[in-house]
């Protein structure tokens, strides 16, 4: 039994681990917005929200498997909703980084003070994962997963639970990667006018991906 078993948990772990790195590599508006956000906090804050992202890759994977293509229907007619929602927070909180990177710049510069509210590891990790539930490339990878699944067997419990861990475990790793560039980036960048250069860039970066989405939708 267990030389039986064996080989179909390695499947699942290496389809997880492949579905994980597929959905997670792709650099766009959130990889994005992660590696700014880390730059102008802290790694601590950017491991948590990486973590966010890595959470909603996982609880996808796990509707994925566990729904399967029965799920498909369901999803489908929500990716186009779904791409302006997405579309309109990330527009929304690069325009919001912008003109706080502007204020903080233009306002005299007082050690010890500073009037914003700073981003806490819980808040960083709660609207991350928001944002990816609503990221409609995840939503669409979903759908692609979910119409491909195979819904006549008997459920493998294991292999799901194998193949669920091994995605959120490849997204996780990749964005605690893009985390660690951006307090990389945070920490070279130490000056008022190195952060109000970082914070446009990334602003603009974010917008254009954003926009992207909506002139490359179907």
């Amino acid at each position: 039994m267990g030389t039986d078993t064996a080989p179909t948990v390695t499947g699942h772990l290496v389809a997880g681990l492949l579905a994980g790195y597929g959905i997670a590599v792709p650099v766009g508006a959130v990889a994005a917005h992660l590696m700014a956000l880390t730059a102008r906090t802290s790694l601590r804050t950017g491991a948590c929200a990486a973590l966010g992202v890595a959470t909603a890759d996982g609880v996808y994977a796990l509707v994925a498997t566990v729904a399967g293509a029965a799920a498909a229907p369901v999803v489908l007619p929500l990716i186009g909703p779904l791409r302006w929602v997405s579309a309109g927070v990330l527009i929304a909180l690069a325009l919001r980084s912008a003109a706080q990177a502007l204020a903080a710049y233009r306002r005299p510069h007082t050690a010890g003070r500073s009037d914003e509210k700073p981003v806490t590891p819980a808040r960083a990790y709660t609207s991350l994962l928001a944002l990816t539930l609503l990221n409609p490339m995840t939503v669409i990878y979903f759908a692609a997963l979910v119409v491909g699944s195979q819904t006549d067997a008997t459920p493998d419990r294991l292999g799901q639970a194998v193949f669920t861990l091994a995605a959120f475990a490849a997204s996780a790793s990749w964005q605690l990667l893009l985390a660690g560039g951006g307090a990389l980036v945070g920490r070279a960048l130490t000056g008022r006018r190195g952060r109000l250069g970082t914070a446009l860039a990334s602003s603009s970066l974010i917008v254009a991906l954003a926009v992207h989405l909506l002139v490359s939708a179907p």
